[in-house]
């Protein structure tokens, strides 16, 4: 997100050019082997990340699964970009405290210039040297959960287990293309029948995940694995900012018994709902994104208050963590604002 969401020429021109979302350009990979010449090592790596950024949550809900905190250190960048994209304004002086940087970009420009697709997260870079490693939003996750094993916490969950793989991607392909992206689609749309087009896919492809998840409590399987991170990191956004903003709006998250409840499920399982920051996702959609909110007002609704209710998904059996258990507290420092919380 950021740079990856736009079609160039800073927050302005979202929504008045037409979208296409870049591939990642950075797409070197941190494995166990180091065969790309990125091994994994505890300390090494810091991941940035927005918290307004579904892409990137992806990633924090990973970590916080795995129990990978120890491991790679985070940075979290200011919800609200300028047209330098990414910022640690929340950092003292301004600084990533441990890169030393104020712009995402300058790490990016460590490893290379004239990169196509802006500056977007999640990013992860090296610490000794500074330079931006990937920011393969694809691939992060699915590398934490297979090539990072060795220092997953004990108990962590197998997000990709190998039998349930090809279903996995099945699933999310679809997830991504509808949903994912879709919600983008419609959001930046510039002409009518674009948005249509969007819109109808994106609800089409909800609706058929209300029929799959009527039956069963997880997508794949019966414990939690990639496929759930990638839909939660949409629908906790959908009622906040895309149903509003992104005119995504033929229902409500809350107006739908089985993604509602699916999604509040979720949300209240450890790893996922304490990583979320309604303030910054809010100020962050509804601020940066001028082409399509020109005046900046962010909407005081909606009610978040639902989101720890009982959802009584337990119902349908399924062990979250298969033979794992939990995370454990949120370490200090990564705790979400009481304004973000509901």
């Amino acid at each position: 997100m950021g740079g990856r969401d736009d079609a160039g020429g800073g927050n302005s021109s979202y929504g008045r050019k037409a979208f296409k979302r870049s591939r990642a350009h950075f797409q070197d990979r941190i494995t166990a082997d180091g065969r790309d010449g990125w091994p994994v090592e505890a300390g090494r790596y810091r991941l940035v990340v927005s918290r307004a950024c579904p892409w990137a949550s992806r990633a924090l809900v990973s970590r916080r699964l795995l129990g990978l905190e120890d491991a790679v250190s985070l940075a979290v960048a200011d919800p609200i970009q300028d047209d330098r994209s990414w910022r640690f304004t929340l950092d003292p002086d301004g600084r990533d405290p441990v890169l030393g940087i104020r712009y995402l970009s300058e790490a990016y420009d460590r490893r290379g210039t004239d990169y196509p697709g802006g500056v977007s997260v999640p990013a992860v870079v090296d610490v000794p040297s500074g330079k931006l490693v990937t920011n393969d939003y694809q691939q992060i996750t699915l590398d934490f959960a297979t090539e990072w094993t060795a220092l997953h916490r004990e108990g962590a969950p197998d997000l990709y287990p190998e039998k349930l793989r090809d279903e996995i991607d099945a699933v999310m392909d679809d997830v991504y293309r509808d949903v994912n992206n879709g919600v983008y689609r419609s959001g930046f749309a510039t002409g009518q029948e674009e948005y249509e087009a969007a819109c109808t896919a994106l609800f089409r492809r909800l609706e058929s995940l209300e029929e799959r998840l009527e039956r069963q409590r997880y997508l794949v399987g019966d414990t939690i694995t990639e496929a759930d991170i990638r839909l939660f990191t949409t629908l906790v956004r959908f009622d906040p900012v895309y149903h509003g903003h992104f005119k995504c709006n033929r229902w409500k998250l809350t107006e739908s018994r089985v993604l509602w409840g699916y999604a509040r499920d979720l949300y209240q399982t450890p790893g996922f709902g304490d990583t979320v920051d309604f303030d910054h996702i809010k100020r962050h959609y509804y601020q940066v994104h001028t082409g399509v909110n020109p005046s900046g007002i962010v909407p005081i609704g909606p009610d978040l208050s639902g989101w720890t209710t009982p959802h009584h998904r337990e119902e349908l059996g399924g062990r979250p963590f298969g033979d794992g258990t939990p995370p454990g507290p949120v370490p200090p420092g990564e705790e979400i604002p009481a304004t973000g919380r509901p």
